[in-house]
């Protein structure tokens, strides 16, 4: 036999097995769940959302990871640095018209492993004071300084 019929002889069955799997939608099978356990971590969330409902998303993503920690309030603590167009939600004018979601963000600060702080510069760019916002929330001066300092403190980077 020579080469080539020998290569051929190998490779027709090989082309012959994406032909068949063609048909099923499935070619590669389907994926599987990894069971994994978390181990609680420091986080920091760099929050800088459109809208509400997109600061909604944020924040669902915030409470997953938290349940994903087992709601641990020894090893895991998950700061949100809000410095976006979400700023005026957090104010107490706007409470009436953000109520469900200004509950929602202020329930998963009660067992104390998360907080929110908020830019003062990017509020002072909303025409929004200290004063003006939810007690929940602590301003800090500024957010990337904020976020700096909480990565040297160990903690970790989600966007």
């Amino acid at each position: 036999m020579t080469k080539r019929a020998l290569l051929l002889a190998c490779l027709l069955p090989a082309m012959a097995i994406p032909i068949a799997m063609a048909s099923d939608n499935r070619p590669w099978g389907t994926a599987e769940l990894t069971e994994k356990d978390y181990q609680p971590d420091k986080v920091v969330y760099d929050v800088a959302a459109a809208d509400a409902e997109a600061l909604n998303s944020i924040i669902g993503r915030v409470s997953h990871l938290n349940n994903e920690y087992a709601g641990d309030v020894f090893d895991a603590h998950i700061v949100v640095v809000l410095h976006g167009d979400e700023i005026p939600l957090f104010t107490v004018e706007k409470y009436q018209e953000n109520k469900e979601l200004m509950e929602r963000a202020q329930s998963l600060t009660v067992a104390g492993n998360i907080e929110y702080r908020m830019c003062a510069a990017a509020a002072a760019l909303h025409d929004v004071k200290p004063e003006d916002v939810h007690g929940f929330v602590n301003v800090v001066p500024m957010a990337d300084a904020e976020i700096i300092e909480l990565q040297h403190e160990g903690y970790a980077y989600m966007k």
